[in-house]
């Protein structure tokens, strides 16, 4: 058993040496253009900012943990429910979401510039106006990235959720309640991220 044991240390060591895997902290910010489905409602444009840690396990694949402070929502015309009468009017709304999003992407890079990417993400409410009634959101996140000779890299996202962010009386078709459809957050974002290399390098 301590043969084994020891046999498959020695490969594992013999493995991250050939990979030669690395670590690399990093910052990332950016631009979110995000809507939420299923509504009359616009789409609302605001910012995120978070950092991230680069695991690069070999020449193509990274993996990828991040945490951002993302700002998100959307504004326009919807119809409100009443309570008191139980009638919906058209309103002039403004659903502002400030999420603390943790992440976990699988990054292939292509040619050292070029890297696809994608994973799961877990939102947390950080702070919300009104008409927001779930603290937590979870989707997946998609995205290329090209990274410049100076090490910055630009990035374009998409991001899915899949937990209703409103509740249903924002749920409308034309102005007409339909109880079938399911608001879910959609959020397209452009920016640039930059990785340090603790030796004084960066890539």
């Amino acid at each position: 058993m301590k043969k084994l044991l020891l046999f498959s240390m020695l490969v594992f060591a013999a493995f991250a040496a050939e990979a030669q895997v690395t670590f690399k902290p990093g910052l990332r910010a950016g631009v979110n253009f995000s809507r939420i489905t299923d509504t009359n409602l616009d789409g609302k444009t605001d910012f995120y900012v978070g950092g991230f840690g680069a695991l690069k396990l070999s020449r193509f694949y990274t993996l990828q943990p991040e945490i951002t402070y993302s700002r998100q929502g959307a504004k326009g015309d919807a119809l409100v429910y009443n309570d008191i009468d139980g009638s919906y009017s058209p309103q002039n709304v403004d659903i502002s979401i400030q999420y603390i999003s943790l992440s976990a992407l699988s990054k292939f890079t292509f040619n050292d510039r070029f890297n696809v990417h994608v994973g799961p993400t877990f939102d947390i409410v950080a702070n919300s106006g009104r008409y927001v009634y779930n603290d937590v959101d979870l989707g997946i996140t998609a995205g290329v990235g090209y990274t410049l000779p100076m090490g910055l890299t630009i990035e374009a996202r998409v991001k899915k959720g899949i937990i209703e962010p409103v509740d249903s009386y924002y749920f409308q078709d034309n102005y007409n309640y339909n109880d079938d459809l399911y608001a879910n957050n959609l959020v397209f974002s452009v920016g640039v991220s930059y990785s340090f290399d603790v030796t004084g390098t960066t890539k």
